[in-house]
């Protein structure tokens, strides 16, 4: 019975478990979970005819819902449950597409095969975790109590219907799989393509140094290289939406009060005895941890009231940082076991390899040095020489501990004292005179009650009742506009395409969405709820599915066909030139021949050009000695000369055995998702969301 008994407690943490494991939706499809209930009027959606209920659904996106509160303790936010909700009605989708296609195929497990599961030599995983010896096995005795008591046999057949579902999906992933078949020669080509690299020089024309007067169009030239590209601009049904938002920021008054909340904890935080209890119990959004904290560890704000007049046992706060409230304790203080300081500095910019540069901003650091010794103003020499973000700031890097700055240098800062200017230290970055202005002497162990900084539940009624109000009188008086001047509300502008999930300054709204899918010019949609805001909107224009028109675009085809145009010019200019041959060519087009050493698939930055992968393709199938015709390039029109071709060595045995399982499982994880597509685009999909979620 205690096997039986613990089953049954924890059914519901496995099975979460398996979610990840084994997949959840082909155990509850292959259990009968997913069978349609009820009638259209219930469906959510339907697959093949093949209905989604929404009981089903609804029961689905609560357990996502009830696994985010769970690991987060807070509710999940609007537009992630939107996301949440797309995800979950796609699964269901899929598993249906999934479980039909199996049907189609014949594909069943036997009783043979389910009892080779259970007893046999190899049992699943699930009978090893239920019923193990210990030793990794299974303890056959306990496996056929169970099986024959007559209390467990409910459990017992879902557990079979696990297995059975499993294996059915298992036979199903090995028939795609068996679809893909990697050779030899595949595994060498892509060892090629990963390492070899080329070298090569080059003559480059590129379009922007051809002036605008050298060529010329008309309107109707653009017109015609409209119609040449429009397919481009082909866009869905849209609408020109207007619309306004409330934020659901908290106001002073919600601040005050959960200040005031927050006071009144003070005492009992100072005098509790278990501080890992105290923060449970009273909702703290940061857990306990034992962990010592550095200055540099904290938050500025949290670090300087911590560390201002450190003692064990004072609470410190209310402080407001980074969106919270936070009461700290200090439970205990201690010298830190890694050195933290706090530096600035004055970075003399030079480049890796350009000597001349280097020289140059070595002897400026020098300088500024001895302007330093003898009293210059660190913040004020920073702002003038430093070139980096810092400057503005007196060169302030604030604190920082192990491994957040340069090895050389950590090592000066670290090994500096306070006051002390060090340098000039060489790094990657050029050179830096640095002082370092505190450093760390302790650290500390502290409970940090926290909680996040949320407008309280009138607020967000006002805010909505306000929004409301708007939407009512806007529909009602066709005044959108003069509502929301009424309310001091700002107007916002977007165009939105038919079931666009994501929307330049909202975000992904399935409501929004909703709303869209019937609306018509003039409409006004309810108060929508986002995660930072509220908003309301109106359609301006219903723009049918089409093309863009010529006068839209006309802005972004111009410089379009300037570049054409110009590469028409330029590629003559080169071809012309290139009948000489490459030798030479530069100088009769009075341009510099340039060098771009180490050309390959992962680095397709060309010196002078930028990334062009049309360059490095056209160079990476070249032969050394080999000299390219006259090609165009998104920016520029070149000649391409291979002058070295740098073939990587014999592969390795470890390496061909990575590859090969590189290549079929990212060619499985294709074949995959194309199938799936291919499923999809011919099936028959109903969705009917909007009809239940608004």
């Amino acid at each position: 019975m205690g096997v039986m008994n613990n089953l049954r407690e924890n059914t519901g943490a496995i099975l979460w478990i398996l979610v990840f494991a084994f997949g959840v939706i082909w155990v509850i499809q292959d259990s009968g979970g997913l069978d349609a209930v009820g009638n259209l009027s219930n469906n959510i959606g339907t697959v093949n005819g093949d209905p989604i209920s929404v009981d089903e659904y609804n029961a689905a996106v609560d357990q996502q819902v009830q696994s985010y509160q769970n690991q987060t303790g807070d509710t999940m936010p609007p537009q992630m449950l939107d996301q949440t909700r797309d995800r979950v009605f796609n699964q269901l989708v899929e598993s249906r597409l999934r479980e039909q296609e199996m049907e189609r195929l014949g594909l069943d497990v036997s009783d043979d095969e389910l009892i080779e599961m259970i007893q046999g030599d190899n049992p699943h995983p699930i009978i090893v975790a239920y019923f193990s010896d210990g030793n990794g096995g299974v303890d056959r005795a306990l496996l056929q109590n169970f099986i024959a008591n007559p209390d467990a046999t409910a459990d017992w057949i879902n557990i079979e219907n696990y297995l059975r579902s499993e294996r059915r999906r298992q036979k199903l992933e090995n028939l795609i799989n068996s679809t893909v078949r990697i050779t030899e020669a595949d595994i060498e080509e892509e060892y090629e393509q990963r390492n070899k690299t080329v070298d090569v020089r080059y003559v480059a024309l590129r379009f922007s140094s051809l002036p605008d007067d050298e060529i010329s169009y008309d309107d109707g030239d653009l017109r015609s290289f409209y119609n040449d590209v429009r397919d481009e601009f082909s866009r869905e049904k849209s609408f020109d939406l207007s619309y306004v938002t409330s934020s659901k920021a908290p106001t002073a008054a919600d601040t005050a009060a959960v200040l005031a909340d927050v006071e009144g904890l003070r005492d009992s935080f100072a005098i509790a005895e278990d501080d890992s209890l105290f923060l449970a119990r009273n909702g703290s959004e940061r857990p306990w941890t034992d962990a010592y904290f550095r200055r540099d560890e904290l938050a500025d704000d949290i670090a300087e009231a911590v560390f201002e007049d450190i003692e064990a046992g004072q609470v410190v706060g209310p402080i407001i940082s980074g969106g919270q409230i936070h009461l700290i304790k200090v439970i205990d203080v201690r010298p830190p076991e890694e050195t933290a300081v706090r530096a600035r500095h004055i970075l003399f910019r030079a480049t890796e390899g350009d000597d001349e540069g280097r020289a140059e901003a070595l002897a400026e650091a020098r300088d500024v040095r001895r302007q330093l010794l003898n009293g210059g103003d660190f913040v004020a020499l920073a702002a003038e020489h430093s070139d980096d973000g810092t400057a503005q700031r007196g060169g302030d890097l604030g604190w920082f501990g192990p491994g957040r700055m340069v090895a050389p240098f950590e090592e000066a800062a670290f090994g500096a004292r306070v006051g002390q200017i060090v340098g000039p230290v060489e790094t990657q970055f050029g050179y830096h005179l640095i002082e370092v202005t505190d450093r760390a002497t302790e650290e500390a162990q502290i409970a940090d009650y926290a909680l996040t900084l949320r407008a309280s539940v009138q607020t967000l009624n006002r805010v909505q009742s306000n929004l409301d109000d708007l939407q009512y009188f806007a529909a009602e008086e066709d005044d959108f506009e003069g509502e929301a001047s009424r309310r001091e509300l700002e107007i916002r502008t977007v165009a939105v395409e038919e079931d666009q999930q994501f929307i330049p300054g909202i975000g992904n709204s399935r409501a929004l969405l909703n709303f869209l899918a019937t609306a018509s010019e003039g409409d006004v949609s309810p108060v929508i709820e986002l995660n930072d805001f509220f908003m309301v909107a109106t359609v301006n224009q219903v723009n049918d599915a089409g093309y863009t028109p010529f006068e839209d675009v006309r802005a972004q085809l111009e410089p379009r066909l300037r570049n054409q145009l110009k590469a028409e010019v330029q590629a003559e200019r080169m071809e012309a030139a290139l009948a000489e041959g490459f030798e030479g060519l530069a100088d009769r087009l009075s341009t510099a021949e340039r060098e771009a050493p180490g050309l390959s698939y992962a680095n397709q930055s060309v010196p002078g050009i930028g990334r062009d992968a049309v360059f490095v393709g056209t160079a990476m199938a070249m032969e050394a000695g080999e000299t390219s015709g006259v090609i165009e390039g998104p920016n520029a029109v070149y000649v391409i000369q291979v002058t070295n071709v740098n073939t990587p060595g014999a592969i390795q045995p470890s390496e061909y055995t990575n590859l090969q399982t590189q290549l079929s499982s990212r060619q499985q994880n294709l074949v995959r998702a194309q199938w799936i597509t291919a499923l999809r685009e011919s099936a028959d999909i109903v969705d009917n969301r909007r009809l239940f979620l608004q």
